[in-house]
């Protein structure tokens, strides 16, 4: 039992922290491009788990090195950080174009697309999984379509983001118990930083406007990446994906909270109907019942 706890109160940190990070990835590409944004955070998230790793280890400093040669976590490793370049460059460009807290409620898309995924891996899907698919669907269609935005590039762009995120989470219940969290966080940052870096000369770098917004970076890198992804490693160790996943969801209320109270955002009625239809499913998608075919 207080295994469970201490997965709950990490995946709860984890998406307030995501949630929030919103704010800081709209704010600061204010400035900069995605992919530099991307990179420069990711990088900086490196810089402090390899410092974390050996201050937590410091009474085996003898096995440091060689528990980094572990075959199994560079795959792991490599895997992961190619679904979370995907995802999370995705995400970045997709809020060029649309607002921190609707990002939040499309993104959060992944949880109903997990279930999905494992009908490819031979589950098949319960009676609730197909009725909060559909109620899904209906709330992207309020969400993207009704009223006057319209499907924007921004919305299918962070849609294609929750599909990338929902192969990363499924990954990492794959590699949970077998690689130490810290070094696998710091390894998928690393493949994140590494690929989005190769997106750079497409941008305008300008070093005088990425120290201007040192602190977006400092929070999305130090914060999200760093501690976040950190946290989410550990929670799926102590919980089952289906609690952890619901707690995961929960990002994107915290996306709206903070769009609203930092931001100054707001959406229009069919958009908020539009939220509550697709968090619900959400929801819906991760209620227990017995795995019968549809």
């Amino acid at each position: 039992m207080k295994q469970k706890f201490r997965g709950i109160g990490a995946l709860l940190l984890a998406t307030l922290i995501w949630g929030s990070t919103f704010v800081a990835q709209s704010a600061g590409m204010d400035l900069i491009g995605p992919f530099t944004f991307q990179a420069v955070r990711c990088f900086l998230a490196v810089l402090v788990l390899v410092p974390a790793t050996l201050f937590f280890e410091r009474k085996d400093l003898g096995n440091f090195i060689a528990r980094w040669k572990d075959p199994q976590l560079w795959k792991a490793g490599l895997l992961c950080g190619g679904a979370l370049f995907i995802a999370a460059g995705l995400q970045q460009v997709g809020l060029v174009y649309t607002d921190a807290g609707k990002a939040g409620f499309i993104t959060a898309l992944y949880i109903v697309i997990v279930p999905l995924i494992a009908i490819f891996l031979g589950r098949k899907p319960t009676v609730l999984t197909v009725i909060s698919i559909v109620i899904a669907v209906a709330g992207m269609y309020l969400l993207c379509c009704a009223g006057a935005s319209g499907i924007q590039l921004g919305d299918v762009l962070l849609l294609l983001c929750a599909f990338a995120f929902a192969v990363q989470i499924t990954l990492i219940d794959r590699y949970v118990d077998k690689v130490d969290s810290l070094r696998l966080n710091c390894i998928q940052a690393l493949v994140t930083a590494v690929l989005s870096g190769l997106f750079m000369p497409f941008e305008t770098v300008d070093m005088g406007l990425i120290l201007q917004c040192w602190l977006p970076i400092c929070y999305a890198g130090i914060g999200s990446m760093g501690i976040a992804y950190t946290l989410q490693i550990v929670g799926q160790r102590h919980l089952d994906p289906t609690p952890a996943s619901l707690l995961m969801s929960l990002e994107s209320v915290f996306a709206v909270v903070f769009g609203a109270l930092l931001l100054n955002e707001t959406m229009t009625f069919w958009e908020a109907c539009g939220c509550v239809l697709v968090f619900s499913a959400v929801i819906l998608s991760q209620i227990p019942t017995k795995r019968t075919a549809c």
